[in-house]
């Protein structure tokens, strides 16, 4: 991975639940920069939550300084000062805005159109703040959408809002990998390759 001078990286990670994701952008991050800012989107509503986030902060070294930010990351990446910063995660500042009875505004139907224009809008917002920011910004996202269909109307709700926005944050991205049992696979590259021979009609399928 090569920086730039005008601007640092936008790297996705995707994978699903214990894929090993968060490990690897961790990993990622620590050969980037020393000044690395940690961007906490979870909310610590239940026990389960508590520990999960606090098996992550034991995980980050001491160095690294941690926000926690459950809805504006946008905003967050314009006025930081660092060599990178990881957002962990995308898929949980998704559901922080769904579930908020006051975003975009107070009443707002969780299941909405409106409402989820507002989170794809906040979307194309993060991927392009996350493009002008200096330092290399390494996000986190769960794939959600090869598992079972939801069986209830906000969870397939949930699910569809949250692939849409990985698609946004993807197509803005420098790099995107999938992590699949503590593998990465790079995916940018080889996607660029599909399109191009479907483009010159070379696509024969396999």
């Amino acid at each position: 991975m090569q920086g730039c001078q005008e601007r640092g990286r936008l790297v996705l990670i995707l994978g699903g639940a214990r894929s090993g994701k968060s490990a690897f952008a961790e990993e990622l991050v620590k050969k980037l920069g020393k000044r690395v800012t940690y961007i906490a989107t979870a909310q610590a509503l239940d026990e389960e939550m508590e520990q999960r986030i606090r098996i992550h902060r034991e995980r980050r070294p001491p160095g690294w300084d941690t926000l926690e930010e459950t809805h504006w990351v946008s905003k967050r990446l314009r006025d930081l000062d660092t060599d990178v910063v990881l957002v962990d995660c995308l898929t949980l500042l998704v559901s922080n805005l769904l579930l908020d009875g006051s975003f975009p505004k107070p009443g707002t139907a969780e299941m909405s159109t409106e409402k989820q224009t507002a989170i794809l809008e906040e979307m194309e917002v993060l991927a392009q703040s996350a493009r002008d920011c200096k330092a290399h910004v390494i996000v986190v996202a769960n794939e959600l959408g090869q598992g079972l269909v939801p069986t209830y109307a906000l969870g397939r709700t949930y699910r569809d809002v949250a692939g849409w926005a990985n698609q946004i944050l993807a197509g803005a991205a420098d790099e995107v990998y999938l992590v699949i049992a503590g593998i990465p696979v790079e995916l940018k590259e080889l996607g660029r390759k599909v399109w191009s021979k479907l483009g010159e009609g070379e696509y024969c399928g396999g």
